[in-house]
């Protein structure tokens, strides 16, 4: 049964909210209240638990069902030293996509035969610092990337170990801005063109590289299962002919991009589903072209820390134009999650300080940039809000604070982690010397 408007939504708020009896919203434990109170908003905060959770259940449900599967958690979803022990304290590896994210990584000694490097135009520099730092695979985008690996490894007396990304020209029927599988974007080696198989036999014949498997993302958040049998079945009817020139198929990803839930009314498919999907298209299509099963690699991000996050605004001025719309402003807004402004992105709401009232008006919710666009919710039903409100945005775990800027010089917010009734700051808040410590400028120029 579907949670009714007057009671929050469960669905995608962390495991284990609840309402107080003072009417307050409880996150792991702890008051929301008063975690605002003592680390001010805007704030981020994790649930330990629901993060656990996630990461668990996809070792279960996709080693289930495919045994030899590792479990790669994306952090371009979010990532911090804090984030980065906990996916490894749960046993799965990590797929970073830059040099910083690569930085946090070392920063806490994730293992580097763990670490997957990502990403469509890998600097030099960051190359570099991927073999020194011995990670584990390698993913090239481009026949450039593919030379530079090849020869920086060449130079440390090296093989690297690589997968190729390609594109297997599959719309996998999200946003536009967040389709990656087509032939029409910067991703990967095509296969339509024949750039895929040129690079394979590329990376065959380079020196310093074993070449251990292929890469495909479709986009993100895919709700439909289809697009990952599709794509498989693309990618492996594609790799067998090259398999019989040399090509050993250790490695098979289909990326990430598992759907997660933003609104009540529009959950994703269970992980169990994806995973039924994805285990069953990989056997049966390597079982009828007579290829080895390879090691299943997957990479979830936003499906292990969406729903674990949580964003606190604090209402401000209420403005209302009678007759067209009342606008509630918050002290956040683009600057920490501009996806609704970027995408189109929508999220619900609710007051934490007022939980159980259950008077409704329709308000569109706005942030406190310099830009009309500057819209968190763009239609949402609450109780009324007035200044000092405590607003709580459900599911903002995922690319909120990866995302997040200083447009119009304001730091970016703080964020903790809650489990059991405690709460740890992992990221204090930015402060106006954070921002001026970059700047060049009067007594303080480079002499």
């Amino acid at each position: 049964m579907g949670t009714s408007l007057n009671e929050p939504p469960y669905e995608i708020l962390p495991m284990g909210t609840a309402i107080g009896s003072d009417g307050h919203m409880r996150i792991g434990g702890c008051d929301a209240t008063d975690l605002a109170a003592e680390y001010g908003t805007p704030l981020y905060v994790y649930d330990v638990h629901t993060v656990r959770s996630m990461c668990r259940e996809f070792v279960r449900e996709f080693g289930s069902r495919y045994p030899d599967t590792r479990v790669l958690y994306a952090s371009k979803a979010y990532l911090g030293p804090a984030m980065a022990r906990l996916v490894a304290d749960e046993g799965l590896g990590i797929d970073v996509v830059s040099g910083g994210e690569l930085a946090v990584a070392r920063a806490v000694d994730f293992p580097p035969e763990d670490i997957f490097f990502h990403g469509n135009n890998k600097s030099e520099a960051e190359i570099s610092e991927a073999l020194d730092y011995g990670v584990g695979r390698i993913v090239v985008d481009s026949f450039h990337e593919l030379e530079l690996v090849d020869r920086e490894a060449a130079s440390r007396g090296l093989v690297q170990s690589v997968m190729l990304r390609l594109s297997p020209g599959v719309d996998a029927h999200t946003h536009a801005k967040t389709t990656t599988g087509i032939l029409d974007t910067k991703f990967g080696f095509p296969i339509e063109t024949g750039d895929a198989a040129e690079a394979i036999r590329r990376a065959l014949s380079a020196g310093n590289l074993d070449l251990t498997g292929a890469h495909i993302h479709l986009g993100s958040p895919i709700f439909e299962l289809e697009p990952y049998s599709v794509g498989l079945d693309t990618l492996l009817t594609f790799l067998a002919p090259l398999c019989k020139e040399g090509l050993q198929l250790r490695d098979l990803s289909p990326g990430g991009g598992f759907a997660v839930g933003y609104l009540r009314d529009r959950l994703p498919p269970p992980i169990s589903a994806y995973a039924d999907v994805i285990a069953r298209a990989v056997k049966d299509r390597c079982s009828g072209l007579g290829l080895p099963e390879p090691r299943l690699l997957i990479e979830p991000g936003r499906s292990i820390v969406a729903r674990a996050g949580v964003a606190l605004y604090r209402v401000g001025g209420v403005k209302d134009v009678p007759g067209l719309r009342k606008f509630v402003s918050v002290d956040g807004g683009m600057g920490d999650n501009i996806r609704p402004a970027l995408y189109g992105a929508r999220y619900e709401a609710l007051l934490a300080n007022r939980a159980t009232d259950n008077r409704r008006e329709s308000v569109r919710v706005v942030g406190k940039y310099c830009e009309t666009g500057d819209i968190l919710l763009d239609q949402v039903e609450l109780p009324s809000p007035q200044a000092g409100d405590l607003l709580l945005v459900p599911a903002s775990g995922a690319y909120g604070m990866s995302m997040a800027g200083n447009y119009n010089l304001n730091p970016r917010p703080a964020v903790v982690m809650v489990e059991d009734g405690r709460a740890r700051l992992v990221r204090r808040r930015e402060t106006y010397e954070d921002l001026m410590a970059v700047e060049l400028y009067g007594d303080h120029d480079e002499q």
